[in-house]
């Protein structure tokens, strides 16, 4: 999975379910958390007065029967970036004076050294005024093995999945992870399936793939069946439509039709079997390779 898929799919995991960054500061951090009756997305723009624009990658509000109580502006930092050293402070100010309630800063990472440069103390200027941000990597990810837990909150299965790869009850932890993804609906599973399985070294993610293939395992739901037959039609289709773009590129070399470089890259990128087959059939008759796509 390329860093902005990554990037996207681990923002996802807030945006279907906000009060994950509760968790996270509650479980992870030991930051206490006020009593709230509900978490929802605020608007992740962030801009100050001055023209410069400003937006995080989600931004969660707790709220009770009287409003904001508390806000969370959740950043994914795959890599190290500088100027986050610079913005982050702004985000927070500003979303304190927007809602007029608490904020905080969580820092998700994929590796404990990225979250350690990510939590160096960030100096305002103004006496007594240093900023400390809240960072979480693989190390403080809870370690989710309880099937009911995760079926609580399927996110923090996904990340603890993720983190805990490697771990002694890693097979406690993929289990718990297929209980939880039964609890979410099917496009958000295959989401999480997917995201999970890109993270994992090679021994887990077979380990997770024949757990699902096979349905042995004790958490078994229409979910892998789901999933794994979806690959495998991709994989026929793929097949089927690979088939019919050597078929056609036989028959433009058979009838000497030349086949400059953007056509061929334009067949060669098409995975609609049907599309290539009405070529094929077109490409019997023609005399340039304009007409094929006209």
């Amino acid at each position: 999975m390329v860093p902005s898929q990554l990037h996207e799919a681990l923002i996802e995991l807030f945006h279907h379910r906000p009060a994950l960054a509760a968790e996270l500061l509650a479980t992870s951090l030991g930051v206490a958390v006020p009593s709230y009756r509900h978490a929802r997305l605020e608007s992740c723009e962030l801009t100050d007065l001055t023209p410069t624009e400003y937006r995080a990658d989600t931004v969660v509000v707790l709220t009770d029967d009287t409003g904001p109580v508390f806000a969370i502006i959740v950043e994914i930092q795959l890599g190290h970036d500088g100027d986050k050293r610079w913005s982050w402070p702004v985000y927070l100010t500003t979303l304190r004076a927007r809602l007029r309630c608490r904020t905080a800063l969580l820092v998700l990472c994929p590796n404990d050294g990225l979250a350690d440069w990510c939590a160096t103390p960030i100096s305002l200027g103004h006496p007594g005024m240093v900023m400390r941000p809240l960072t979480i990597g693989p190390d403080r990810v809870p370690v989710v093995t309880d099937p009911a837990s995760a079926s609580d909150s399927p996110e923090l299965a996904v990340l603890s999945a993720m983190a805990h790869g490697s771990h002694p009850e890693r097979d406690k932890i993929l289990n718990a992870l297929l209980a939880g993804l039964q609890a979410v609906d099917d496009d958000h599973a295959d989401l999480y399936a997917d995201v999970v399985l890109a993270a994992l070294p090679t021994a887990a993610r077979a380990h997770l793939e024949e757990l699902m293939r096979t349905g042995t395992y004790e958490y078994q739901s229409d979910f892998a069946r789901h999933y794994f037959s979806q690959g495998e039609a991709s994989g026929e289709a793929r097949g089927e439509a690979k088939g019919e773009m050597k078929a056609l590129l036989a028959v433009l070399a058979a009838r000497d039709i030349a086949v400059p470089t953007a056509a061929r890259e334009r067949i060669m990128s098409c995975t609609d079997a049907g599309q290539l087959e009405a070529w094929v059939r077109r490409a019997v008759t023609i005399t340039t390779i304009d007409e094929l796509f006209d």
